[in-house]
């Protein structure tokens, strides 16, 4: 069974195992390609898968990328998951990678994310509209943040605070 909510906004509709296959066999190619690299999150506490995040857009040569693609089961939402990973994208992109941004693009009619997004310190920049095309072949907006190298500080000892060393 599977969760339609997960890819409700995005280019993937995962409705059965072979449309999971594809979407898998995609995500690994893009990585092969080094436009993206994926993520499994996995949850401490359980041990189990509780899904997945992603860089993607990676601009080596303008120090950016995005974070996202990111989608958890419906067992692991509002667990704190999702910033204990950021947490840890965040900081390797800004205090390894040392890139100067990180976006984050989310459908207009997603809600949710777009509080996640805000509730990580990023910064709301505007509206990209015909942005994307969803898996049914809708044309969507998305609504794009960031965070930047000279924010990080403050979001690290502020919204991360349970989290830095």
């Amino acid at each position: 069974m599977f969760d339609k909510e997960i890819t409700k906004y995005s280019g993937n509709h995962i409705a059965t195992d072979e449309d999971l296959k594809n979407y898998i066999r995609m995500t690994l190619l893009s990585r092969k390609e080094k436009i993206s690299y994926p993520f499994i999150v996995i949850d401490k506490a359980s041990g189990q898968v509780a899904g997945s995040t992603c860089f993607g857009n990676i601009m080596f040569h303008s120090k950016r990328l995005e974070i996202g693609w990111t989608w958890y089961g419906a067992a692991f939402r509002g667990k704190g998951i999702n910033k204990a990973s950021k947490y840890e994208l965040l900081r390797y992109v800004f205090e390894i990678l040392d890139f100067n941004r990180v976006q984050f693009s989310v459908d207009t009619e997603n809600i949710r994310s777009q509080k996640a997004v805000l509730k990580l310190g990023a910064k709301q920049e505007g509206i990209f509209r015909s942005n994307y095309i969803n898996a049914s072949g809708e044309t969507r907006d998305d609504v794009y943040y960031s965070i930047i190298m000279s924010e990080w500080p403050e979001i690290k000892n502020t919204v991360f605070k349970d989290f830095s060393r």
